[in-house]
């Protein structure tokens, strides 16, 4: 049938479900957030001014499933997520670097934003061919 949970009254601990990150001991005041946007997920990384990730988000572990997660919705959640997390850390402003050219770019930024932390730059990294592979023979019907 099952284990029967024992459940103790009068417990102190009633912050059981929230864990705080294991870095909220580390205080960082500036840092860079990576935003890569793709048509199908967004994915954010939080790192400091050296490049380690400090914290991350995707629109998957936000629990979005399919052709959702590439919606600028979740990656508006995905920012106000990974802001809360930053203000754990004691984060003041951050550079923004922007890769791929989904519908999450923007979004992702605004939802950072809106939780009252400053950007000094927005710098745009998406790869762009000068010429790309050689094209497809054409079709002979």
């Amino acid at each position: 049938m099952g284990k029967k949970r024992i459940v103790k009254k009068g417990s102190d601990d009633a912050k059981e479900g929230k864990v705080l990150p294991a870095s909220s001991k580390k205080r960082l005041d500036a840092g860079v957030l990576y935003v890569q946007s793709t048509y199908n997920n967004t994915k954010v990384v939080l790192a400091d001014k050296k490049g380690n990730s400090v914290a991350w988000s995707s629109s998957g572990s936000v629990g979005f499933k399919g052709a959702k997660k590439g919606t600028p919705f979740a990656a508006a959640k995905i920012g106000e997520t990974l802001a809360a997390k930053a203000q754990i850390l004691g984060m003041r402003e951050v550079d923004v670097v922007v890769k791929g050219v989904g519908s999450g770019r923007e979004s992702a930024i605004r939802g950072f934003v809106s939780k009252g932390i400053v950007i000094n730059s927005i710098k745009d990294v998406t790869p762009v061919p000068h010429n790309g592979p050689r094209p497809k023979k054409p079709r002979r019907v």
